[in-house]
């Protein structure tokens, strides 16, 4: 009898860091084929046996996010059918995560969906990074584990800025001052905010800086990067308070549209992400973009996972 037999899967959306997952864990990656009928349909079919054993599927729901968040869910559903044990998704970034409220009449709570989606597929564990609301883990009846990038940012942020000696760690919003805090008490930074209004999806405009930035160097934190807009907004409010230079640090660099282009125009220095979504092209050869890897955190979380250790102390 096969006691905790466990194997780890792979959709599309980012082999690359499945690999470097599976080398920490010292495990092959399984075999799964992924593909697609003619019609654009997800074809799935695991290659391996599965029955009886732990299955976790690594698959981010970023770009294209219809077609990875469909691939998780076929692949939950053919594990859930050659009775797999425990199938616990390991979606480094949650799609459809900005939808987990009502912001105005008659739209949805798509996050509440999706969770939904992915119970009812089979899955009976989640494991995500740095979720855009923490609350959406209420949107589960099944074991949640939130993880944070912030010992990889931090360890690079802590190389960084050697020389700097006034640093401000400052949030683009006031959602994300908590965060903000939690870097300022180990860097020793002080915290700032910017109180900004969004004027339609994907554009926000600053307002005002709650804080003390002039000469000192500020390091913008957010969860995610998408079109840059916010990110952008953010950089010239802090400079024209008297901040000396900017750096910003997201664990998710979704950079779609025109990310880049603006990233480029902007004064800012640097950008800093994780690989929890896969760099375009024109986004890895961005010299003001700097991808670091978050494989040996989620290494380390699957295996205190699958052997019953604390998660938990990994973010002491």
């Amino acid at each position: 009898m096969r006691m905790r037999d466990w194997v780890v899967l792979s959709g599309n959306a980012n082999r690359p860091l499945a690999q470097k997952i599976c080398e920490k864990l010292g495990k092959p990656l399984g075999h799964a084929e992924v593909r697609r009928f003619s019609d654009g349909e997800v074809f799935v079919e695991i290659k391996e046996n599965v029955r009886g054993r732990d299955v976790y599927v690594i698959q981010s729901t970023c770009r294209p996010v219809n077609d990875t968040l469909m691939e998780l869910l076929v692949m939950i559903d053919a594990l859930k059918r050659a009775s797999a044990k425990e199938i616990t998704a390991v979606v480094p970034y949650y799609g459809y995560a900005r939808q987990d409220r009502k912001v105005a009449p008659r739209t949805p709570i798509s996050a509440k969906l999706v969770a939904d989606l992915l119970t009812s597929a089979g899955a009976t564990r989640m494991v995500s990074m740095d979720l855009h609301a923490g609350q959406i883990q209420g949107f589960f009846n099944i074991p949640f584990d939130n993880l944070f990038s912030s010992p990889v940012i931090m360890e690079h942020l802590k190389q960084k800025m050697v020389g700097h000696t006034e640093i401000v760690m400052v949030s683009p919003d006031a959602g994300g001052v908590e965060r903000a805090r939690a870097y300022a008490k180990r860097l020793n930074a002080a915290v700032a905010m910017i109180d900004k209004r969004r004027t339609g999806p994907n554009v926000a405009k600053a307002m005002n800086i709650v804080g003390d930035v002039k000469g000192k160097t500020a390091v913008i934190l957010d969860d995610m990067i998408d079109t840059a807009g916010t990110l952008t907004e953010a950089v010239n409010a802090v400079l024209d308070h008297g901040a000396r230079e900017v750096f910003a640090a997201a664990t998710h660099g979704v950079l779609s549209g025109p990310a880049i282009e603006r990233l480029m125009a902007s004064p800012i220095q640097q950008v800093i992400v994780t690989d929890t979504i896969p760099l375009s092209e024109q986004a890895a050869a961005c010299r003001k973009v700097v991808q670091l890897s978050v494989a040996d955190l989620l290494a380390e979380a699957i295996y205190r996972i699958h052997n019953y250790d604390s998660v938990s102390s990994l973010f002491i």
